[in-house]
């Protein structure tokens, strides 16, 4: 067992309100992925409005911007998921959905100590520090995915201010 959990943000501008005709397929599915993401190895935890029992109601970023979170135990077990698994066909058609235009990144990576959670206000500083510095170990992406940290790294770096 790791002592890091892998985070993940991925952000959108959704083509319409989730009411209107060409969101239908999107919000019929979400049902779906996320019972299939909930019961996959390595799944932790993800965002969840419990009136909805997903995010598409959580609009922390602005109200033009929708957002996913979870936890995984590994970049493995997201990619897992992402690209081997029915949200494959999700994924093909998120253009027809969302929109990602004012973003340089619209997915961030970043490792968090297992046993915590994420917060959106971490999240969207870790999608800043993407933007701003591109891949590394405080932020990154499922193209250019970081190791987790080591232990002695790990307590290293909480002594260190990650703006200097």
């Amino acid at each position: 067992m790791t002592s890091f959990h892998l985070a993940q943000l991925n952000i959108g501008r959704p083509r319409a309100p989730l009411s209107e005709p060409v969101m239908a397929d999107f919000v019929a599915g979400l049902p779906r992925l996320n019972a299939l993401a909930d019961a996959a190895p390595g799944f932790v935890w993800r965002l969840r409005d419990e009136s909805t029992d997903d995010a598409t109601g959580l609009r922390p970023f602005g109200p033009d911007i929708m957002l996913n979170m979870s936890v995984w135990t590994s970049v493995e077990a997201l990619r897992e998921y992402v690209y081997r698994t029915v949200h494959l066909e999700a994924l093909r058609r998120r253009a027809e959905w969302f929109r990602h235009d004012g973003f340089d990144h619209h997915l961030v990576l970043w490792w968090i100590p297992a046993g915590t959670l994420p917060t959106v206000d971490e999240a969207w500083a870790r999608l800043e520090r993407l933007d701003r510095d591109g891949p590394g170990p405080e932020a990154f992406t499922l193209r250019r995915p970081w190791p987790p940290p080591t232990p002695a790294f790990a307590t290293i770096r909480r002594d260190v201010d990650p703006d200097d």
